[in-house]
């Protein structure tokens, strides 16, 4: 029951926020986030994609080889190309991450272990995320530094991130101490994977860097979208408020990706004493240039669905006709001649 209502309450969540962005600020900022748009910064926007896509692919082959599962470099980008088309054309913005785990998974006859190899990829990208942009947030004069130190809350935000990563350990060591339970087994399951696919002295520096890269492309998009959109802000300014979005673009309540993302920039570019509705048109912007470096995907979509018929046609063409069994044409001609036909 769960399962099947969390989908539509993620959809509904993301289609609200984009309806109360609508009705709050109009179609102007949306509008505005299409007119800006020209080739030189779509050229500029897809060839930061080709990169992060590359080093993202890269991560998912650090990982995956480090859980024993063999994934070239080639490969991995065209699957990681269809999955961000996959994302960012279907509702959910995951569905792409679950098709590629499942094709290499029964390429590789190990579903389970693919899928994982898949998460701890994704989690690598969350966890620089979620430490730059903590370390930004709370350290750089933003909205949310601003906010928490009116509440005086800095100090609770680091104590709780202390206490969660604390409270982490103790429930792992205690899964480890319930004997051979299901948990116990998972858990061990767990601790061994992370240590290899992500923890292992050849796999982590080449995943931190590549998620670095990656984050920085993140950055880097979203400062051509605000010049394209026509901020002038810095980008030492600029910096909070976008990491803010990405860190957004995370909670799983969007169509495709549009929701979090333009509610959150609107509000902290308001709140950092810029036009909430050019935040919005900056976001859209970041949204049409995620949508253009996940082209090539669409391609690979294409490409994967023809060639299984020209490989059969090619086949039919190629393989020779044979004759019809001896016992089979006499047999026939029997039946010819008892019937009189």
């Amino acid at each position: 029951m769960t399962r099947s209502i969390w989908p539509w309450l993620r959809l509904l969540g993301g289609a609200g926020i984009l309806v109360v962005l609508l009705w709050r600020l109009g179609t102007g900022a949306f509008l505005d986030g299409l007119r800006v748009l020209n080739a030189p910064t779509l050229a500029v926007a897809f060839t930061i994609g080709v990169v992060t896509t590359v080093f993202s692919a890269w991560r998912w082959c650090l990982v995956a080889r480090g859980l024993g599962l063999r994934l070239t470099l080639r490969g991995a980008v065209a699957d990681y190309y269809k999955a961000l088309f996959l994302n960012a054309a279907l509702p959910g913005g995951v569905l792409g991450d679950v098709d590629r785990a499942v094709r290499h998974g029964r390429d590789e006859g190990d579903v389970g272990r693919s899928v994982r190899a898949v998460v701890l990829e994704r989690t690598a990208g969350q966890i620089v995320l979620v430490g730059v942009g903590l370390t930004v947030l709370l350290s750089v004069p933003s909205p949310v530094l601003t906010l928490l130190k009116a509440h005086g809350a800095v100090a609770a935000v680091v104590t709780a991130s202390v206490a969660a990563a604390a409270l982490l350990v103790v429930l792992a060591c205690r899964g480890l101490r319930q004997g051979g339970s299901k948990v116990a087994a998972g858990v061990r399951t767990g601790l061994a994977e992370i240590r290899t696919g992500l923890l292992a002295r050849r796999n982590w520096p080449g995943i931190t860097l590549a998620s670095t890269v990656v984050l920085a492309g993140h950055l880097a998009t979203f400062v051509v979208a605000a010049r394209a959109a026509g901020s002038t802000a810095s980008v030492l300014r600029l910096t909070p408020l976008m990491l803010l979005a990405l860190l957004a673009m995370s909670l799983p309540l969007n169509i495709g990706g549009w929701g979090p993302r333009e509610a959150v920039t609107a509000w902290a570019f308001g709140a950092a004493g810029l036009s909430a509705t050019q935040g919005l048109t900056i976001a859209v912007v970041y949204g049409v240039f995620a949508l253009v470096a996940a082209v090539p995907g669409a391609f690979v979509v294409v490409a994967r669905a023809v060639r299984p018929l020209a490989v059969d046609q090619a086949v039919r063409a190629a393989a020779p006709v044979s004759p019809a069994p001896a016992m089979y044409v006499t047999t026939q001609q029997r039946e010819l001649a008892r019937t009189g036909a």
